[in-house]
């Protein structure tokens, strides 16, 4: 294999160890081979970016480990061109695994360039990408909630989902509360609840609440109402930091905003993923399949096998 780089590092990274190995000399010429290992604590990192750059070391592989390869990435960030490998790509022989080969192993192939390195966003995208995701977290928690409730109100059955599209709506979250609040709603009450935008007639809606609701009920649906309240105003003040992250990206928001089907939500979670610097990707072609929207190729003996899109791991 010929080699490109002069000086290059492979990292074998864990949780509390990382190995090292650095081969550098004449590209025409075997290199000459460093290792050492150093611990993930700060201090550690500090001293292998400091030993790095005594090295004088131009580039850096490490593995996609988990999250443990985030932290030796913030701190080599900047100091020298890291490139991050999909560890699917770079498995070394089996039988030959140990600490020090691996990491050798992942210096000679970046020192040959047979190393495709990942998209790495910047930092404020990846802590926009932080926001977005467990903003969906979030989303996905609150909506087991609200599926709660609606099990509790059929299991007292109240029938308020048979009357109303969305009982967690300003008519829905009132009555709600009246009812967890253990309220006795009368008809002039309940009139003043409903909006006036309801379809549905109050004498409906009265009959529909009209349940077997016991203490307990009252007990379960408090724990989720509260719990979902608390989601809610996470998701709130989640949505304000997003829309500070976003602030430098107004006119690429407003674009992706434009697109048929994708709103604000839709377009800060296109930014966060992706970025806004499409240089990083070769082709729209490249884009798709790194977005695991586009099959794979699978040929054999001249004859090509259906084979479904491949999800990449995200970062």
């Amino acid at each position: 294999m010929e080699a490109m780089i002069e000086r290059c590092a492979g990292l074998d990274v864990h949780q509390e160890t990382v190995v090292a190995c650095v081969l550098f000399g004449p590209l025409d010429k075997k290199p000459k081979t460093s290792i050492e290992t150093f611990s993930t604590t700060t201090t550690g990192l500090l001293a292998l970016s400091d030993w790095l750059a005594t090295l004088q070391v131009s580039d850096v592989v490490m593995e996609s480990t988990g999250v443990y390869w985030k932290p030796i990435w913030n701190i080599l960030e900047g100091s020298f061109h890291l490139v991050l490998a999909n560890a699917r790509h770079v498995k070394n022989v089996p039988g030959r695994k140990t600490d020090v080969k691996d990491a050798e192993w992942l210096a000679k192939l970046l020192r040959c360039g047979l190393i495709e390195n990942n998209f790495v966003p910047p930092e404020d995208i990846r802590n926009l990408r932080d926001l977005t995701r467990y903003r969906k977290k979030l989303i996905h928690h609150r909506t087991s909630e609200q599926n709660r409730i609606h099990k509790i109100l059929q299991d007292a059955n109240i029938k308020l989902t048979s009357v109303l599209s969305d009982i967690f709506g300003l008519s829905g979250r009132r009555i709600l509360e009246a009812i967890l609040n253990g309220e006795k709603i009368e008809t002039d009450g309940l009139r003043k609840m409903v909006d006036w935008r309801t379809k549905a007639s109050i004498t409906d809606i009265a009959s529909a609440i009209n349940g077997r609701i016991r203490r307990h009920h009252r007990d379960m649906l408090r724990y989720h109402w509260d719990h979902m309240g608390y989601l809610e105003q996470t998701i709130e003040e989640l949505e304000k930091q997003i829309d500070q992250l976003l602030s430098p990206y107004r006119k690429e928001v407003e674009l992706l905003d434009g697109i048929p089907g994708v709103n604000k939500a839709a377009a800060a979670t296109f930014i966060a993923e992706m970025g806004v610097d499409m240089s990083v990707f070769k082709s729209a072609k490249h884009l798709a399949s790194w977005a695991g929207v586009s099959p794979g190729n699978y040929e054999s003996a001249g004859k090509k096998k259906r084979v479904k899109p491949h999800k990449e791991i995200k970062l």
